[in-house]
């Protein structure tokens, strides 16, 4: 029975589409939950409420003149082009303390001592201490306004575990991703290690090292473009099967970026290939016959 000749350039790769593939699932993985932390990070800071009292017996018209002046303020978030601030009247703000503390003061105090108010949401870059502090400062010199309070040291953990968390991520990407080009490495040069007579037997007959190394690279690419493109898939089905399960996550989507995302897990497959077929080749253009056996 005739053997079959072995081509350059072909060697088994099963194993390295199913182990690029999972890599580029898990990089893929951390870069979703990034996007949807960042979004989550972003509603929680556009949701957090500045309280503006106001002055008592304001008359409508300086109402409706403060009202305009606040919403002008560069700080405030829009949407829509519409300000995000809401006006509590005092009888409304009594019917939530009275709500919440389940206690009612007005039986014994005779009167409403609360004042009216506007709940301001700010526009995300002002949320750190400084610039909250600038913030109040400014609507306080409004005329109309009493006294402007936010929770100072809520603002302040906030900001330290949004720190820690993406420090966290940051370094498992990193430690995943050198974990990923050391085992793809040694997956092509098991793979390769069928090829490397055959690698010799054209160095014999004067093959250069370019065009030994050309079908390499080019299947190494190729084996990188379809575990990219199957991770992608995964990931997608994923993620609609999570949005399914868990509606509120539609909220937290961010497909300009999750679309470069896609793009950048194909092209890192398509890098990694590249570059871990490129070093194992060159491994094996540079061992002497002892070694080759």
């Amino acid at each position: 029975m005739a053997r079959t000749k072995k081509k350059v350039g072909a060697y088994p790769s099963g194993m390295i589409l199913f182990s690029l593939t999972l890599a580029l699932f898990l990089i893929g993985f951390c870069g979703l939950l990034a996007i949807q932390s960042k979004r989550v990070v972003t509603y929680i800071r556009e949701n957090y409420e500045m309280r503006a009292f106001l002055d008592k017996d304001l008359s409508n018209t300086k109402m409706t003149k403060l009202s305009k002046a606040i919403a002008e303020k560069p700080y405030i978030l829009k949407t829509n082009g519409t300000a995000q601030m809401t006006f509590v009247p005092k009888d409304e703000a009594a019917k939530e303390f009275i709500a919440e503390t389940k206690e009612d003061f007005s039986k014994f105090l005779g009167e409403n001592p609360l004042r009216d108010s506007y709940r301001i949401k700010l526009n995300e870059e002002y949320f750190e201490e400084a610039k909250l502090q600038e913030v109040k400062q400014d609507l306080e010199e409004l005329d109309g306004i009493f006294e402007v309070v936010y929770q100072e040291n809520l603002v302040d953990n906030i900001n330290r575990n949004i720190t820690k968390i993406y420090a966290v991520m940051s370094a498992f990407a990193l430690i995943l991703l050198l974990i990923i080009v050391v085992l793809m490495n040694n997956t092509i040069r098991l793979a390769l290690h069928s090829q490397r007579l055959l690698i010799r037997s054209m160095q014999l007959v004067g093959a250069t090292n370019g065009f030994i190394t050309r079908p390499f690279l080019g299947r190494g690419m190729w084996q990188g473009f379809i575990a990219g493109a199957i991770a992608v898939v995964l990931l997608l089905v994923g993620l609609q099967l999570a949005i399914h399960n868990l509606p509120e996550l539609a909220m937290f989507q961010d497909p300009q970026k999750i679309t470069f995302l896609m793009i950048g897990i194909i092209a890192l497959g398509v890098l990694i290939g590249f570059l871990s077929t490129f070093q194992a080749v060159n491994r094996y253009l540079g061992l002497t016959l002892d070694e080759l056996y």
